[in-house]
């Protein structure tokens, strides 16, 4: 199995050394792992690509390079450029730091990656591994994701549905909870949730010359979400495991507006 890797940390990230370990088992020992992930970090940038400005792309070893760009642009330079037309089998995005469950899939640059690799109909697996209390004094953040990753990868490329001939095709965004490997309780097939009464916002402060920056926060990462969605599932000390396509049209409403707007 050929095998491409990316991530929104960047290319030195603790987080894609445990992912490149996870393909490792999953492509076997006659397998292809290539690495072609941003060579700063690009977290938050979604599904961002370059499109009014050229990418620097530069070769670090056998199969491994670093991109001037988003994740998704790392995805187009592999795809069309690095592989030289041998398309993957798989793409893996991750393991992001810090959970892209709920609201923070529609900002997550690892997401992006992951939904590029849709669009360009190969299937792709989103993997970030959720942060707390529990793992703060961890010597390994990424231990849950590092234990659990090879088999939970296995069953959604075993179990999972791919719907090969959508216009969207599907890809699954996989949160590990926060909590140390020998306390995951499992997985869990979830929806996206949603964390009510929080929200990205900015934080003012005037630098020494005197200028005014404005910096980007989140909200509260521990709030629960719905039943049965991904935070909620993750902070119960299981792995989520959300099906997801780009098509972004509200399907259950079509319906009602055609009626109401004749």
């Amino acid at each position: 199995m050929r095998i491409l890797i990316t991530n929104d940390d960047g290319i030195n990230a603790p987080g894609l050394e445990a992912l490149t370990a996870i393909a490792a088992e999953i492509a076997g020992p006659e397998g292809e792992i290539w690495t072609v992930a941003p060579a700063f970090e690009q977290s938050g940038v979604g599904h961002c690509i370059s499109y009014t400005h050229p990418m620097l792309v530069a070769k670090l070893g056998p199969r491994r390079y670093a991109a001037e760009g988003s994740p998704a642009d790392c995805v187009l330079a592999a795809l069309y450029d690095v592989l030289q037309g041998a398309k993957p089998d798989l793409v893996l995005s991750g393991v992001n730091r810090g959970n892209n469950a709920a609201e923070n899939a529609l900002y997550s640059g690892t997401l992006g990656g992951a939904m590029e690799a849709a669009l360009q109909g190969v299937p792709a697996i989103a993997l970030s591994q959720f942060l707390g209390p529990e793992t703060r004094d961890l010597t390994d953040p990424f231990e849950a994701a590092r234990t659990h990753g090879t088999q939970v990868v296995r069953a959604i490329l075993d179990c999972g549905i791919w719907a090969q001939d959508a216009d969207y095709r599907l890809f699954y965004n996989v949160n590990f909870p926060p909590v140390p490997a020998a306390k995951v309780k499992g997985s869990r097939v979830t929806t996206q949730g949603f964390r009510r009464d929080t929200r990205f916002s900015v934080d003012p402060h005037v630098s020494p010359s005197g200028r005014r920056f404005l910096w980007i926060t989140s909200g509260p990462q521990h709030l629960p979400t719905a039943p049965g969605s991904d935070a909620a599932a993750n902070l119960e000390g299981f792995i989520s495991i959300t099906p997801m396509r780009a098509d972004l049209t509200a399907h259950d409403l079509i319906p009602d507006l055609e009626a109401r707007l004749g």
